[in-house]
This record gives structure tokens, C-alpha cells and sequence, in this order.
């Protein structure tokens, strides 16, 4: 194993401020840490190409880098341009999934390779998108449209909590011994394979690069960033991260997104 190192970091609400940009003294202290041979990894909820979109428009183009897609479904390694691993929701379960989110009048979407895949245009895709850029192909059958598991399922909803958290449950009791679901907001609900899981990526990651875990770091503010940071040598909590995750971290950091929280373990 060698001595180098892996950061990962969530997107929204870490390495990227309130107005979804990277602050000039946070990429400098990223250079750095990438220019001494070390590795990044965005360690993202967003598919691949959404990823690389935020990863082009910011330009984070460093050697050593990595994206960990879909909640650690999809690890892509950015040099060589190639998946390097892949797991997703079993495509045999997913008309059921959509079958009960439509007779609870839940919004769930999956994606391929290309597209998110929904039902109809409505409301909570309207909100998703505003962050996330990626096409959409509407269809009253999102398997048609998939040759593979798709990574991840989501299911979005803006006004009743205890209507989404009743789909959780139900989904759970039928599939909870093959999927993973958590918030990774108050409003969106993540599925996704077991095997999967922003944690389980890193130590995948970090085996991939021979680098011991003991030399890797993760930082997040959301419940879906907390298999993550209890996975990483160091696990850290921004301070606008939620109570949940403050408490699984090693250690939280001294200023928010906003305030370049990140740049003290970028450069020490």
C-alpha cells in the first residue's frame, strides 16, 4: 500500500457553497492536495453525467480523480474515462416500486445511462431539475428504456413528509433486505442497492488505489454522507451539516460550506 491519500467529498452543502460554486481558496487547496500526488473523489447522490457536468462547468479537472455516483452504485474513474464499478436496483423489482409510489402518489424516478426515466412531468421533477440538468425521457415504462439494474431509484415529495415516509416503509418491509433507502433531504427519498452506499465506495475506492483506509477522508452535511464518513479514516461534518451527521463524524469543521470549512483538511 502506499501513503497517498483519498478525499471524498459530497457536493451540495460541502465542497460547493449556498450558490452551487467552488470557492477560489477551496480549489487552490484542492489543486494542492491533488498536485502531491494525492486523490478526490466527488462522492455524490447524482448520476454520473450530472456529476461530470458540475465537474466541467467548475473545472475540477485533477489527476487522480474520481466520481462515486448514484450513492456509491457507480465509482468512475475520471482519467482512464471508464466505470471501474457498478451495482443497481434488481430490474425484475422496479415495476413494483413504481406500481406503489403511483398508487400512493409519490414522484419516483430512475435513470439510464443518458436520461432520467419518469412517468409524467409534474411538480417535483420541475424542483429536481433546477439543480440537476440531465434530459428526461417520459415513459409509462421506465424498463423499457433500461438494458441494466439502474443504479438508483428516487422518490420525491415537497408537502407531506408522512406520505413519502409511509412509501419508505412499505418499500422496506417488501424489499429492505436488498435495498438501502434513506433521505438525502426532507424531500427526497434515495433506493438503492444494499451492496451500494457512499461508505462501502470508499473503501472500494480506496482498495481500487491500494491505499490504506486509514488514509482516507469524507466529508458531508446529509444522512446519506453518514456511511461515508463512519467509513473514512477521518469522517468529517461540515457545521451546516445536520445534528444525524455531526454526531457519526470524527470531527466537524470550524466554518460552513460558505466559508471554505473544507480548506483546513485540504492543506494540513
Amino acid at each position: 500500500m502506499n501513503n497517498k491519500k483519498l478525499f471524498c467529498f459530497d457536493l451540495d452543502g460541502t465542497l460547493l457553497t449556498t450558490d452551487k460554486k467552488i470557492s477560489p481558496k477551496t480549489y487552490e487547496a484542492l489543486k494542492s492536495f491533488t498536485d502531491n500526488g494525492n486523490h478526490f473523489a466527488i462522492n455524490t447522490g447524482r448520476a454520473i453525467d450530472s456529476a461530470l457536468l458540475v465537474q466541467e462547468e467548475l473545472n475540477l479537472f485533477f489527476k487522480g480523480s474520481f466520481i462515486i455516483g448514484f450513492n456509491g452504485s457507480q465509482i468512475y474513474d475520471c482519467d482512464k474515462k471508464e466505470t471501474v464499478y457498478r451495482t443497481g436496483v434488481p430490474l425484475d423489482i422496479v415495476p413494483d416500486i413504481f406500481t406503489i409510489a403511483n398508487k400512493r402518489g409519490i414522484h419516483l424516478h430512475t435513470y439510464n445511462d443518458t436520461h432520467i426515466l419518469a412517468n409524467k412531468d409534474d411538480e417535483e421533477l420541475k424542483y429536481y431539475r433546477r439543480v440537476i440538468k440531465s434530459p428526461v425521457l417520459f415513459t409509462s415504462d421506465v424498463c423499457s428504456e433500461l438494458s441494466f439494474d439502474p443504479c438508483k431509484l428516487i422518490a420525491i415529495e415537497l408537502h407531506d413528509h408522512d406520505k413519502i415516509e409511509a412509501f419508505r416503509q412499505e418499500i422496506t418491509n417488501k424489499y429492505g433486505d436488498i435495498l438501502t433507502l434513506l433521505y438525502s433531504n426532507p424531500y427526497y427519498l434515495e433506493i438503492f442497492n444494499k451492496n451500494a452506499g457512499k461508505g462501502s465506495a470508499v473503501i472500494r475506492l480506496c482498495q481500487y488505489l491500494d491505499i490504506p483506509v486509514s488514509n482516507s477522508l469524507a466529508a458531508g452535511d446529509e444522512q446519506n454522507d453518514i456511511s461515508m464518513i463512519e467509513a473514512a479514516g477521518t469522517g468529517i461534518a461540515m457545521l451546516n451539516a445536520t445534528d444525524m451527521v455531526k454526531e457519526k463524524a470524527d470531527v466537524i469543521t470550524a466554518t460552513d460550506n460558505d466559508n471554505d470549512g473544507l480548506v483546513p483538511f485540504l492543506i494540513g
